[in-house]
């Protein structure tokens, strides 16, 4: 199988992004989805493309109060007209219970607004704000799941999903609670402007992954650094272009760096701050997350050349580092159309490995 560039529609102009703000709004809600199209219109700006204007709004402008006690500055929402709008974020508030009792004149805007704009998507509780405006009704949507009841007490015709981190329906999109935005962004931007600008920004920012089926976090190896001197850095580069070779002990190591096994062992832990074995192990995970990102290989065939042995081996490395299996953490960061590539030779197993977007617990 041969990686194919993606062909996106060309575009002239940014597309605008419009965050909506009110009192005691939560910070990271806004601000961590902020940051990921932030960071994707800087990887724009260097490929001669437009990125994303980015808008904070408010009933009535001026400065607002999060959640958090942090003031945002923002313009008034109707000075921005809806059909200028791209893409509309409504974020959550740990206090949405009492935002709602003040909700309406904010549920009506939302109501028109999300009319006339391209998609509309909530962080967190911020779909709290999108069912009261009718949005969600006999659709499936997902929030914070200590909200899950709240969500079915006071809007019973949405389809709670509580298992997703988030959900796509149709141009609405909703998402699990608070750094779950960070992955429901890097899902639009993905959609805008193509797998390799949002695996960019994923690698730029310290991104959150979600375990299936629950809302622990882990953070992502985004690559792979040692703070080694110049002593070692031409070991270490060995070290990475020999990955596949069985002796990468601590002696070969040191014969290879001229010393002694102990004061080699002793020194390189002093330099990077890793054992030789956990220096070797890095570079071998950041090897397998590439080829897992962007080839075609079979997951056995990347245990190999990598230099874990088989696939078993591997998949404790990734467990212990990374808390996800090989195979799942293709499923979240591959290139598309490389699925197929996770199949072992017997075709029967070939659905497990179905890609289920909207659970993508991450993307």
């Amino acid at each position: 199988m041969t990686d194919t560039p993606e062909i996106l529609p060309i575009r002239r102009k940014p597309r605008r992004v419009l965050f909506v703000a009110y009192p005691d709004v939560g910070l990271l809600d806004l601000t961590g989805a902020q940051t990921v199209f932030w960071a994707a219109t800087k990887a724009m700006t260097a490929r001669g493309l437009p990125g994303y204007e980015r808008v904070t709004a408010s009933l009535d402008g001026g400065l607002v109060r999060s959640a958090e006690g942090l003031e945002l500055q923002t313009t008034r929402l109707r000075d921005c007209r809806p059909s200028s709008v791209d893409t509309l974020i409504v974020p959550g508030s740990p206090h949405m219970a009492s935002v709602l009792d003040d909700a309406a004149p904010l549920v009506q805007w939302l109501r028109r607004a999300s009319a006339k704009g391209r998609r509309t998507a909530s962080v967190c509780s911020g779909a709290f704000l999108l069912a009261a405006a009718g949005l969600l009704d006999c659709k499936r949507a997902t929030t914070h799941w200590l909200m899950f009841d709240m969500m079915k007490q006071r809007f019973p015709l949405v389809q709670i999903d509580r298992d997703a981190i988030f959900v796509q329906q149709g141009p609405v999109w909703t998402s699990a609670g608070v750094t779950a935005g960070i992955d429901l962004a890097l899902a639009l931007v993905e959609a805008d402007c193509g797998h390799a600008v949002a695996m960019e920004v994923a690698r730029e920012l310290v991104v959150y992954l979600k375990r299936p089926g629950g809302h622990s976090q882990f953070s992502a190896l985004l690559q792979s650094q040692t703070d080694a001197t110049a002593a070692f850095d031409e070991l270490n580069l060995w070290i990475a272009g020999n990955l596949r070779r069985a002796d990468l002990g601590v002696e070969a190591l040191a014969e290879r760096a001229r010393m002694s096994p102990r004061n080699f062992a002793r020194l390189y832990k002093q330099k990077t701050g890793r054992t030789p074995a956990k220096a070797v192990e890095v570079f071998r995970l950041e090897a397998a997350r590439r080829l897992l990102e962007d080839s075609a290989s079979h997951v056995d065939q990347i245990a190999l050349q990598c230099g874990f042995g088989d696939e078993e081996r591997m998949r404790v490395s990734f467990q212990r580092n990374l808390g996800v299996a090989p195979r799942d953490y293709r499923k979240r960061f591959a290139n598309r159309g490389l699925y197929a590539a996770d199949a072992p030779p017997a075709p029967a197993s070939t659905a497990a490995l179905d890609r289920k977007p909207a659970r993508a617990e991450r993307r």
